[in-house]
């Protein structure tokens, strides 16, 4: 995780009634979502501002079963080097970096070599995408990538527990995956798409949080259905209850279905308006998106040239 001055979340222990007590209100809450990319838009140099922020908070990722060590460099090159130099120079920001980049456990050594320190290398753990392997094989998967040089765990969730309503054995289970990560922040994926309902969404969010997550992330990007407005409004909701009931604020990580610039835009006005300025930094928001940066740099290329250039032109790596 980038550097950050807040204090990580401890968690708390876990309390039904607080589980239980969770209420959302769907027609409302899907009314709401439906007003935001309506009622958002920037344009000129606060469009290309908004923009590199985004940038800085991209987890820039392969996870593909024919990754190689090779694609691994190449896209921790682009992370370290996300916009074209001269793309950079025009708007003013020289060092920009992507937030961190996300590989499979195998891939972390050469991305830790690739990034040399610059950025966080994080690894997506505990079964992914299904997170349906052995309990004790899951931890050990996390024990290696933490030793191998990770500083950032994504794990998985196992959504039967929230399906059967086991809140229980879902805070137990994250906590010691929470425990596992020693000092790597975690990330837990929700994997929303497969959780049913929004009231499942905030309630699976309050109980991860509770066991010590440090980032509620929405997707593994291999479900049907990602990231959505909906979702992403539900969860941040849940972040600003926590962080009112336990004192900690929690990251938030859209992943899937993020893929151009002005999505991006209307899902950081979202963020703005809800959770408010201090997430707007890498430290408690990311994008889990490849794709989305090379729509982005085409639009900083137009910005600075008044002109679109082709998308074969921003390769990823």
């Amino acid at each position: 995780m980038t550097a950050s001055d807040l204090p990580r979340n401890a968690g708390m222990p876990f309390d039904p009634a607080v589980v239980e007590a969770v209420r959302v209100n769907t027609p409302a809450t899907l009314r709401r979502a439906a007003t935001i990319p309506a009622r958002r838009s920037v344009k000129k140099d606060h469009q290309a501002a908004w923009l590199a922020r985004a940038v800085s908070m991209i987890d820039l990722t392969t996870l593909s079963g024919d990754d190689t060590p090779g694609r691994v460099r190449r896209l921790c090159a682009k992370a370290l080097s996300p916009v074209r130099a001269d793309l950079l120079e025009a708007i003013g920001l020289p060092d920009l970096t992507t937030g961190a980049v996300c590989v499979y456990h195998d891939m972390v050594p050469v991305a830790v070599e690739a990034v040399a320190g610059r950025i966080p290398v994080a690894a997506v753990s505990t079964g992914f995408p299904a997170g349906l392997s052995p309990f004790h094989l899951r931890l050990r998967e996390i024990e290696e990538s933490v030793a191998a040089g990770a500083t950032e765990i994504d794990i998985v969730i196992s959504r039967r527990h929230v399906l059967a309503g086991d809140w229980a054995a879902l805070y137990d289970e994250t906590a010691q995956m929470r425990a596992a990560c020693r000092d790597a922040h975690m990330k837990a994926i929700l994997a929303t798409g497969e959780l049913g309902t929004l009231k499942n969404v905030m309630k699976a969010s309050m109980v991860t949080m509770m066991a010590g997550s440090d980032f509620i992330k929405t997707s593994t990007g291999k479900e049907a259905v990602n990231a959505t407005l909906p979702v992403s409004l539900t969860m941040m909701r849940a972040i600003r209850a926590y962080d009112a009931a336990a004192g900690f604020k929690v990251g938030y990580k859209p992943a899937g279905g993020v893929s151009k610039a002005k999505d991006a835009i209307t899902y950081l006005a979202l963020l703005k308006e809800e959770l408010g300025d201090r997430w707007l930094r890498p430290d408690l928001f990311r994008f889990g998106a490849s794709s989305l940066l090379g729509d982005i740099e085409r639009q900083l290329e137009h910005h600075v040239t008044g002109r679109y250039s082709a998308s074969h032109r921003h390769a990823i790596g």
